[in-house]
C-alpha cells in the first residue's frame, strides 16, 4: 500500500529528514516512534503533500504520489488527523464531521454509522460547537472527521497528546478495530511508548531525521528502543 524509501526533506536549509525509508500494509499498524523534533510530523507532513520531499520515492498502491498535492492524495485514499486536532471550532460536530465529505463523490457525502459505533459520545453531541468539546472529545471528533473520508491510509499524529486515559483507551480500540477489518493501512506516530507497542504490528525509531532503528512489535519492546527513547 505505502512505501517510502529514502526520503529527504528539507526547510530551506534545515534537513528535517535523511533518508528514510517506512511502508504500511492493509490490516497493519505502523507506528513512528521518537522524541520532539526527530522529523515525525515532518514525514506525516510529507506523506500527505503538505511539504514536498527534496529526494526519495513515496508510493502508494505502487504509484508515485511525489508530485501529487494534498488534495490529490486526500482523493487517492490518504487520510491525516493532524498533531493538535485542527478542528473547527465554531462549527457544529456534524458540521465539523462533513468537511471530510470534501474529496468524496457526491453519493458518498454521508457520514458512515460505524463512526458513531467507534466513538458515541459525538452522536450525542451533534449540535455542539467543536471549541465547546473537551480535548478527548476533539481527537475523537478529528478521527472521525477522516474517516468519513473512506480512507485506505490513515495516518494520526500523536493522537494520545494531551488526552485523558479513558479516551486514549477508547481510541486504541479504534484502532484496533479499523486494523482489524483489514482494509485500510494505520501509520500512528506517537510518544506515548505503552501506547504505541500495544497497537504496533511494525515501527520506526527516529532520531534527528533518520531512522536508527526498526522491525516488527517484538522488537520495538526491546531495552535498547525504551533506552533511546528515555535520552
Amino acid at each position: 500500500m505505502l512505501k517510502i524509501e529514502n526520503l529527504d526533506l528539507h526547510y530551506g536549509a534545515a534537513q528535517a529528514l535523511r533518508s528514510v525509508s517506512v511502508a504500511a500494509e492493509p490490516g497493519k499498524v505502523t507506528t513512528v516512534i521518537g522524541r520532539n523534533g526527530v522529523g515525525k510530523t515532518s514525514l506525516c507532513r510529507a506523506i500527505t503533500g503538505q511539504q514536498k520531499a527534496t529526494r526519495g520515492t513515496i508510493l502508494f498502491d505502487g504509484k508515485d504520489i511525489g508530485a501529487m498535492a494534498p488534495a490529490e492524495r486526500a482523493r487517492a485514499g490518504i487520510a491525516f488527523v493532524p498533531q493538535g486536532r485542527e478542528i473547527f471550532p465554531l462549527l457544529t460536530v456534524e458540521e465539523n464531521l462533513k468537511t471530510g465529505f470534501a474529496p468524496l463523490r457526491v453519493g458518498d457525502r454521508f457520514i458512515p454509522g460505524e463512526i458513531y459505533d467507534l466513538f458515541p459520545v459525538l452522536k450525542s453531541m451533534l449540535g455542539r460547537r467543536g471549541g465547546d468539546l473537551s480535548g478527548g472529545q476533539q481527537q475523537q471528533l478529528a478521527i472521525g472527521r477522516a474517516l468519513v473520508m473512506r480512507p485506505r491510509l490513515l495516518i494520526l499524529d500523536e493522537p494520545t497528546e494531551g488526552i485523558q486515559p479513558s479516551i486514549i483507551k477508547d481510541i486504541g480500540r479504534a484502532v484496533q478495530h479499523l486494523a482489524g477489518l483489514g482494509t485500510m493501512g494505520i501509520v500512528l506516530v506517537e510518544q506515548y511508548f505503552d501506547f504505541a507497542l500495544e497497537l504496533a504490528d511494525s515501527f520506526i525509531l527516529m532520531e534527528r531525521g533518520e531512522v536508527v532503528i526498526s522491525g516488527d512489535r517484538e522488537r520495538m519492546g526491546r531495552d535498547d528502543v525504551r533506552q533511546r527513547l528515555a535520552l
